[in-house]
Order: C-alpha cells, then sequence, then structure tokens
C-alpha cells in the first residue's frame, strides 16, 4: 500500500525538484529573498546609523542622497538607509510571522474539515464563507480602531487571525479528492486510527496549494502591512517598517522624493520575489504539467 507523494497532486518527489531546478525563476526569486533575508538578520552590521536617531535636526532635515547618507536622510534628520534596513526586519518577521500562524492553522483546520466532513466542514466552510464577504483590509482598519494603539506583535498575531480563510479552503478541496482515494482505503479497513491517517496519509498529499499560498501570502502580507502602516494605524514610528518610511515622505514627493522611492522600490522586489517563487512552485506541483518540454522551460 503506497500513498501518493507528499511533494503534490500525484506528483513524484523528483520530478518535483527537476522542474524547479530548471526554473530559473526559482534561482533569481531564491537569492533576491536570501539577500533580503541576510540584510534583516545583519541589521545592525550593515546599517551606519542608529536608525531612530535624529542626527542634526537642524542641518541634516530631509538631506538628498549623498556619500554621508546615500539614500538621504528623513524630515527627522534619521538615516534613511538605517532606517530602510531595519525596516526590512520588522515587515519581513511580520510577514513571516504572520503567514506561519495563519497556513498552520489554515491547513490543519481545512484538512479536518474535509476529512471530517458533516456538520463540522459544513459550520467550518460557512464562517469562512461569511469571513470572505467582508473585505481584508477594512476588516483590519475596524478592529485596530476598536482596539486603539496597537504593537508589533498585536498587528502580526491580527494579521494571522484574517488570513487563514484561503488556505483552509484549498486544503479542504484537495483532502475532498484524497480522502477516498485507494490507499486511504485500504488504511481504514486495516484499521488505521482516522488521526493518523489525516496526519501520514491524507495532509501531506493535499499541503501541496498551501505550500503555494504561503509563497505568495509573504508578499500580500508585506504590502497589507505597508498599507495598514501608511494609513497611520500599523507599525507606529519611531519603529521603522516600509510602510511607515512611505507615509513620513507621502505629503512632500515632490521634494522628499527618496523617502517613498526606495521603500516602494524594496517592496516591489520583495512581493515580486514572492510572487515568482510561488508561480514557480505551482507549476512544479501542478499534475497537468506533464511535458518534459514544460520543466526545462524557464518564465513558462
Amino acid at each position: 500500500m503506497t500513498s501518493k507523494s507528499p511533494a503534490g497532486a500525484g506528483i513524484a518527489a523528483p520530478t518535483v525538484r527537476r522542474r524547479l531546478r530548471g526554473d530559473r525563476r526559482v534561482w533569481i526569486a531564491l537569492g533576491v529573498l536570501a539577500a533580503i533575508v541576510l540584510t534583516a538578520v545583519f541589521a545592525p552590521l550593515l546599517a551606519p546609523y542608529d536608525p531612530r536617531a535624529q542626527l542634526d535636526i537642524a542641518h541634516l532635515q530631509s538631506q538628498p542622497p549623498s556619500l554621508a547618507h546615500p539614500l538621504g536622510t528623513d524630515t527627522f534628520s534619521r538615516d534613511v538607509l538605517s532606517r530602510l534596513i531595519y525596516g526590512t526586519r520588522v515587515s519581513l518577521a511580520v510577514a513571516l510571522v504572520a503567514v506561519s500562524i495563519s497556513i498552520t492553522f489554515g491547513t490543519l483546520l481545512g484538512a479536518v474539515a474535509g476529512y471530517v466532513g458533516g456538520a463540522i466542514d459544513a459550520v467550518l466552510m460557512r464562517f469562512v464563507d461569511a469571513a470572505f464577504s467582508i473585505p481584508t483590509l477594512l476588516l483590519l482598519i475596524v478592529v485596530i480602531a476598536l482596539w486603539g494603539d496597537i504593537s508589533v506583535v498585536s498587528l502580526t498575531l491580527l494579521i494571522a487571525g484574517v488570513g487563514w480563510f484561503t488556505v483552509s479552503r484549498l486544503v479542504r478541496a484537495e483532502t475532498l479528492a484524497v480522502r477516498d482515494a485507494d490507499y486511504v482505503v485500504a488504511a481504514r479497513a486495516l484499521g488505521v486510527p482516522g488521526w493518523r491517517i489525516l496526519g501520514w496519509h491524507v495532509l501531506p498529499n493535499a499541503i501541496g496549494p498551501a505550500i503555494v499560498s504561503a509563497t505568495l501570502a509573504v508578499g500580500n502580507v508585506i504590502l497589507l502591512e505597508a498599507g495598514l502602516s501608511y494609513l497611520g494605524i500599523g507599525v507606529r514610528p519611531p519603529t521603522p517598517s516600509w510602510g511607515n518610511i512611505i507615509e513620513e515622505g507621502a505629503t512632500r514627493v515632490s521634494d522628499v522624493w527618496w523617502l517613498t522611492l526606495f521603500p516602494g522600490l524594496a517592496i516591489l522586489v520583495t512581493v515580486f520575489a514572492c510572487n515568482a517563487l510561488g508561480d514557480a512552485l505551482r507549476d512544479a506541483l501542478d499534475p497537468r504539467q506533464l511535458l518534459p518540454a514544460h520543466d526545462d522551460a524557464p518564465f513558462a
């Protein structure tokens, strides 16, 4: 009795690895993301100044890029490069932690709903359908407005709390597709406990969409956090994040353009890398992509 490979819906793990190795999107995206992660990890070594320090409010306020300050200074004479580097740490941490929590919770909930079925499935999915009727950004704005001042940790948990709906539906759909497979039926006939069937046979074969969703969600959460910070209800200054750096220069784009340009480019590059990696994973895990030519086709 052999189950399908946990790499995807009926695709052998070697096939997935071959597709990923032959796709240049993967290497470009991983290189960009590795550089971003290393920047966040080694922020204290890379940042030339304290990101919160007002260096000289009288003479260094809103200075354009120069040799001393390659990305200029902000309206409080703080070094923008240092704030951008430390903002990488904040924005990336919020995205990774929020996505990890939401993907884990959504995957488990979707798998249980799909495998158990019945009233549990109906109740959970009706709740998810109701949650989908409310725009995520609007829901977050309302909750934060009612909550008042919110910390970075609370913001991360709040984003995670509204981010699991999509992945739960994806995993539920995959679970429904594999729960009546021959190997699952055989396991039931042999008396294998339901929790073990779910964990060892069903979930590994339904996890593919969750992996792709997690990769794409990192970029989406970075955009979401930047949007909330831009609105003044996300990460609050003086703690730097890409969103609140943009917000500081939003009203003076014509003369303090570097405050919006450089963090905007950082967001753009990060989201592009996450989406490129997610697209490559989706193609690699897609059982319909069986032609050998596709495996080696870059940017297909």
